[in-house]
């Protein structure tokens, strides 16, 4: 296979669950977890007669996410019924937004990386629309011997799906693009982007065309990809199966595929539809959607500091990394925490090196988010202020954050109970280290004679002798200078 002769051409629609208390078009509650058809009220089953009504938050979020990515905000849009059948459909149709949607052309944009694996420049991608529309419900085939059962738990519930432009060129690229969207929905507030949960789920539109051709190929698409990894590994794997296809003077078919994350393949599924097969015409049920600008203003209005804004203002502001200033600010709970520990006083680069070390090993481990994390960013600061001003070593803060995260006191109370306050005092620290050279003439010897490794034996018997209480870099230089001058 010569993959250098074609080019990956891909474009991903995202279906993001938006955080309401009610579903879209219904007064049933709009929550994960419940019992099996418990929020299912009579719009969720199509029961004759029932009528939607446009839940004014929806359309609040889907404009929220509409001006952080600059797109332009359409006053008048339109809901359309989408025909299809599938047993967890009771309505036979999904209410969406087809040939007018709600937010229309934006851009997110994503970092590059160079050659070298160092922060890149940045590419945009463009988004087509994102469109409002309700979810479908779930149909389970586990619980059941020979049959399945349906849950409409989740028909009706408020997604936002988020169209990308075919600007994306490979699965890295994808994946990252993903990461950002996913990023973005989460600091807005517009979801929680619970993708185990399916708060957040992905079809990929994979295709190739000859490296250098203008034209689009058959493109196929993989439905329900519900984690990054899953992304880069199916877009991969996509993309080696059709150039196979292609090797060989085959055709692709247009269709939608299912990834097989066991096997890492994708297999078929059905044939891909086109937009007339859905017979798409306005719902009659439903009005225009139209947004005054008042509405669009207050929305406007109530955005937080978007996260590209929040990275250059961290890197202009603390002299940060431009590497370290993106991990903080593209996660709205890690930038605030970063903010309450240098509002409380911490050096900001020291603060980002814990908190991308220390912190996100300790928050991994227990599978905690950041906004769990049983040390606050205001502890944090004290920890880093005692090493700042000598009371304990770095390692001894490697134990004393260890120790607040378990709960067991606060930062000063628990560096006296473990006795862990360095010895500063430079006269106490000179007669531990003059005793010390003085007990050991034959190894004092041995380092005057050039035998430098002699020098970790001293070392390691001043901090005996202060119960490892003397701040190590003076006792360095303390008995270098005895040492150094017999």
């Amino acid at each position: 296979m010569n993959a250098a002769k074609w080019e990956a051409v891909i474009g991903l629609e995202v279906h993001v669950q938006l955080q309401t208390a009610g579903k879209i078009f219904a007064p049933a509650a709009n929550a994960y977890g419940a019992d099996a058809n418990t929020q299912a009220c009579a719009l969720s089953v199509a029961l004759p007669g029932t009528l939607p009504v446009m839940n004014r938050e929806a359309a609040r979020l889907a404009v929220r996410f509409g001006l952080a990515i600059g797109a332009k905000i359409n006053r008048r849009s339109l809901f359309a019924r989408k025909h299809y059948f599938y047993p967890d459909l009771p309505k036979g149709y999904q209410i969406s937004q087809y040939e007018h949607p709600v937010v229309g052309a934006g851009h997110l944009e994503i970092a590059e990386e160079d050659d070298d694996n160092n922060g890149g420049g940045v590419k945009r991608i463009g988004i087509t629309r994102a469109h409002l529309e309700e979810d479908a419900g779930k149909s389970l085939h586990e619980d059941f011997d020979g049959m399945s059962g349906i849950d409409l738990n989740r028909a009706g519930t408020p997604l936002l799906e988020i169209v990308s432009e075919p600007d994306l060129r490979s699965p890295a690229e994808a994946a990252a693009y993903l990461r950002a969207l996913h990023a973005l929905v989460k600091y807005l507030g517009v979801s929680d982007g619970n993708m185990q949960e399916g708060s957040f789920r992905c079809d990929a539109n994979v295709s190739l065309r000859r490296a250098g051709a203008s034209e689009l190929g058959t493109r196929a698409e993989i439905k329900n990809l519900n984690s990054f990894r899953f992304v880069e590994k199916a877009i991969a794997h996509e993309i080696a199966r059709q150039t196979e296809i292609l090797e060989s003077g085959g055709a692709v078919a247009q269709e939608t595929r299912l990834y097989d994350a066991d096997l890492d393949q994708t297999r078929p599924m059905r044939s891909k539809e086109d937009a007339h097969d859905y017979r798409y015409f306005p719902d009659p049920d439903l009005p225009p959607l139209v947004l005054d600008e008042e509405f669009i203003e207050a929305a406007r209005a109530d955005l937080p500091e978007l996260p590209g804004a929040r990275k250059l203002r961290f890197e202009r502001d603390f002299q940060l990394p431009a590497r370290d200033a993106a991990k903080l600010a593209f996660d709205r709970g890690f930038a605030d925490y970063f903010e309450t520990a240098t509002a409380a006083g911490a050096d900001a680069k020291t603060a980002a090196n814990w908190m991308l070390g220390e912190l996100s090993a300790a928050l991994n481990r227990d599978g905690l988010r950041i906004e769990e994390s049983p040390l606050g960013g205001a502890q944090l600061a004290e920890i880093l202020a005692r090493i700042a001003d000598r009371s304990i070593s770095g390692k001894s803060a490697k134990e004393v954050f260890q120790a607040v995260w378990r709960g067991e006191g606060g930062v000063d109370e628990i560096i006296n109970a473990r006795g862990l306050r360095q010895i500063t005092d430079d006269s106490e620290i000179e007669n531990v280290v003059a005793r010390v050279v003085a007990e050991h003439p034959e190894q004092a010897a041995q380092y005057r004679a050039g035998k430098q490794k002699v020098f970790g034996f001293f070392v390691g018997r001043v901090m005996q002798a202060s119960g490892g209480k003397a701040e190590p870099a003076r006792v360095n230089e303390m008995l270098r200078r005895a040492l150094d001058s017999e």
